[in-house]
């Protein structure tokens, strides 16, 4: 009788007991025929496939697609990306979040250009060490754009991989995904490695999805154990959430005469997290009494004296972020002047998006815009 896979000899055995050339054959063949056009597919050139994969981290699709047009338009060649500063790069980036990617795929770009000649390095351990780089987006790219045999696994992939060999428990445990990663190298079609790994993907993507598998449709369903065991809706398993923390940030909107208003980079409210260190408007985590908190704030960071404030609350807004979910609290208010000070920018509030601005910010500034 059949039992899960427990461990990574038991799954090399079972596919390759099912006839591993009829099955890379299928894959590959659905994948030519089935794959969806899109822009990063168009050539094997190393650079829009680099960019792609790092927008794809953590991000769906639909949402990077009007992102990677943009920042090709802007950045044709890694040239041209290693030489824009850092403000321009992360302004393109706005609002598709997880600002560190952006920052680093920065750093990297003038490292390919300063170390490798302007050439995506082809080799493991060079594209490791750029930074940015781990173990899934460096087997992408070479594997994609060189055809470096080398298996890709992300969740899309690890779900067909533990459906097809039926393993059960958290895929996300050090030893699972070990094991998934072994059985992902053992059936890679190393002579066609890139279409190989984005078969994969897509099949993750597109057919074998975490609810309502079309398996009706699936190119390799009659060597899927999962299927063979009606296990598909237990596997993978349901990975435990962090329980949400509930966070309170209240933000000011100053606005003189002229309709301009200041930012600030030095935040006072989840930096890191919420306003990613970009330019954002003075902010702090409240508690019980948000009006009063944050007037204290603003003048402790903006020295404001005796300057009168006046602030008047508008509509809240939600905002997630991972296990955060976050209330941001705007407040506008009118003043005659705006104070210059170290690490802030005065500008049009209309023209926010010229300068690099996180969601939230974006969603601060819409209620005084509205209002």
């Amino acid at each position: 009788m059949f039992r899960p896979c427990d461990n990574t000899a038991r799954m090399e055995a079972l596919i390759a007991g099912r006839k591993l050339s009829e099955f890379r054959r299928r894959l590959l063949a659905w994948y030519r025929s089935h794959r969806r056009e899109l822009p990063w597919r168009e050539s094997r050139d190393p650079y829009p496939v680099w960019i792609a994969e790092i927008m794809l981290q953590q991000t769906r699709i639909a949402a990077v697609l009007p992102y990677y047009d943009r920042f090709l338009e802007h950045f044709p060649t890694v040239q041209s990306l290693a030489r824009a500063r850092q403000e321009k790069v992360l302004r393109l980036w706005s609002g598709l979040g997880y600002y560190s990617r952006a920052r680093n795929l920065h750093r990297a770009a003038k490292e390919i250009v300063g170390r490798h000649g302007g050439n995506f390095p082809r080799d493991l351990d060079s594209a490791l060490a750029l930074p940015g780089i781990g173990r899934y987006t460096a087997a992408a790219v070479l594997s994609i754009a060189y055809d470096v045999p080398l298996a890709v696994l992300d969740g899309n992939v690890a779900r067909v991989l533990a459906r097809l060999a039926a393993v059960r428990g958290d895929l996300r445990s050090p030893r699972r995904w070990e094991q998934l990663a072994d059985l992902a190298q053992q059936l890679l079609a190393a002579r066609a490695a890139g279409d190989w790994n984005q078969a994969l993907m897509e099949l993750g993507e597109t057919q074998c999805t975490s609810l309502a598998p079309r398996c009706g449709d699936c190119p390799v369903a009659r060597f899927c154990r999962a299927r063979a065991r009606n296990l598909t809706a237990q596997i993978p398993a349901p990975r435990r959430k962090r329980a949400p923390v509930h966070i309170r940030i209240a933000a000011a909107i100053l606005r003189d005469p002229q309709g301009r208003t200041i930012l600030v980079r030095d935040p006072g409210a989840h930096d890191g997290v919420l306003f990613s260190r970009m330019w954002q408007f003075p902010a702090v985590g409240v508690a019980r009494e948000p009006k009063t908190e944050l007037e204290s704030h603003l003048r402790e960071i903006l020295k404001l004296d005796s300057m009168p404030l006046h602030l008047e609350a508008l509509p809240a807004a939600r905002h997630g972020v991972t296990f955060r979910n976050i209330t941001l609290l705007p407040f506008l208010a009118h003043v005659s002047r705006l104070p210059k000070r170290p690490r802030t920018r005065i500008l049009p509030l209309a023209h926010l998006g010229s300068v690099p601005v996180s969601s939230a910010t974006r969603k601060i500034a819409a209620a005084a815009l509205q209002s």
